[in-house]
């Protein structure tokens, strides 16, 4: 009989899980797949529910379970040999803070399969948190400006009493409350000097689709970019406007068309961000796109430096859901948690402060964002993940790498096959050595 187990997570707040009892249920019956769930009182669903589910509750550490799944990182000490581990592993930009987890891996001839690499044939990613992550990381920008205007005494301020979170119960109860802060722009108005308040949205995938939806409960208009210089200073209504790839660079040929595939062919190499020409009309940005160091920056320290000092701006807070540190947002300088989501970028100092005060804007980098709202989140990423399961509990990880049985997307998601780099991702060696 095959076996699976379910690691537990001890990252602050983490209280995701990567397969549901019901989704545990279905498969033991349907598959004959057993479930080993490691001991936990740090998790969205109970022991007890996971028993009922037909699992086991055992350390897995020296179990001989040979297929585990987490969610965020596991432990450099937890490796062992010959398992197999699937978790979001953060390591395929190179990333230096986890190179030391990379490298055990692949001295414990270890195989890791990342969930980020599960992509269709037209690289969308498959297993994902992200619109989970956009519903709460707008809840939490929008707290966090509020804070950030009672720091500088700008009134009214409906935000202020918007509840954290983690305080509300799960999304039903995120919408109320954003229904009820609907109700206090409609009633107080918003502060004369932000006039028209413009929430910008970079990108319009999954994490920006999920931040909509939460942003949607609040009186809104919808505009184009080209049209937030002319909109007029409604006090009882939000501006929301979604900027695509267009938006945000163009080519440095000046007799050049902007053209999408070319850009994601090229990157820097033809083309230069102008993502700047759009900031000075925004109260509030949120960063949703996915980032790498071949495309150009959306906001740079030099940028906001220059910018900061303008007597007509009006930008207060950037939630950076994406939270590339020194990435899209280059004065990202650090991740943060939903106990403590932000910092303040210090202008003079080019460092960073917990909190909202401070001479500089706020920056919102939760990374974890989709454990605000764990039940729901979980149960939406174990359905996206049941599919692959079956598949990877009967897959023979002893035979050779060209012969290895899995689903594409499964087989290509394998940054390290006992040991070893696969092809697809040996480029990560020059960061490990």
């Amino acid at each position: 009989m095959n076996k699976i187990g379910l690691r537990k997570e001890e990252k602050l707040f983490e209280t995701r899980v990567a397969v549901i009892p019901e989704h545990v249920k279905e498969l033991n019956q349907e598959h004959s797949i057993d479930f080993v769930v490691e001991p936990s009182e740090q998790r969205a669903f109970t022991e007890e529910e996971y028993q009922r589910a037909s699992a086991q509750v055992l350390p897995l550490k020296n179990s001989a379970t040979p297929i585990i799944l987490g969610i965020k990182e596991m432990p450099i000490d937890f490796f062992e040999e010959d398992i197999v581990y699937v978790f979001f592993s953060h390591t395929i930009k190179g990333q230096k803070y986890n190179m030391p987890m990379l490298q055990r891996i692949l001295d414990t001839k270890a195989t890791l399969i990342d969930y980020e690499r599960v992509v269709d044939e037209k690289g969308r990613r498959l297993i994902f948190f992200g619109n989970w992550a956009g519903m709460a990381g707008m809840s939490d920008t929008l707290r966090v400006l509020g804070q950030r205007l009672d720091w500088e005494g700008i009134t009214p301020n409906p935000f202020s009493d918007l509840k954290p979170t983690l305080e509300v119960s799960g999304l039903k109860g995120l919408k109320e409350e954003f229904g009820r802060l609907g109700e206090r722009i409609r009633e107080q108005g918003l502060p004369q000097e932000l006039l028209p308040l413009i929430v910008g949205f970079a990108g319009y995938g999954n994490v920006s689709r999920g931040a909509q939806e939460v942003f949607d409960v609040l009186p809104h208009k919808s505009v184009q970019p080209q049209d937030l210089p002319d909109l007029e200073p409604d006090p009882h209504v939000l501006y929301k406007c979604v900027f695509k790839e267009e938006h945000m660079v163009e080519p440095l040929d000046s007799s050049a068309a902007f053209n999408l595939n070319h850009y994601y062919q090229m990157g820097k190499k033809a083309y230069r961000g102008v993502f700047q020409k759009h900031v000075p009309y925004l109260t509030v940005l949120m960063n949703c796109i996915y980032w790498s160091s071949d495309y150009p920056r959306l906001l740079t320290k030099t940028f906001i430096k220059s910018h900061w000092d303008e007597p007509s701006r009006r930008l207060r807070v950037i939630g950076d859901i994406s939270c590339d540190v020194q990435g899209a947002i280059e004065f990202t300088m650090r991740c943060t948690n939903p106990g403590a989501p932000a910092f303040t970028y210090l202008i003079d100092s080019d460092s960073s402060q917990p909190g909202v005060a401070g001479n500089g804007p706020v920056v919102m980098a939760v990374d974890n964002l989709p454990c605000e709202l764990p039940r729901e989140s979980s149960t939406s990423f174990s359905g996206t993940l049941l599919r692959f399961i079956p598949d990877l509990a009967k897959a023979n990880f002893r035979a050779d790498f060209s012969s290895l049985d899995l689903p594409r997307e499964l087989k290509d998601a394998i940054i390290v096959y006992r040991g070893q780099l696969t092809p697809n991702y040996e480029y990560l060696q020059k960061y490990l050595s």
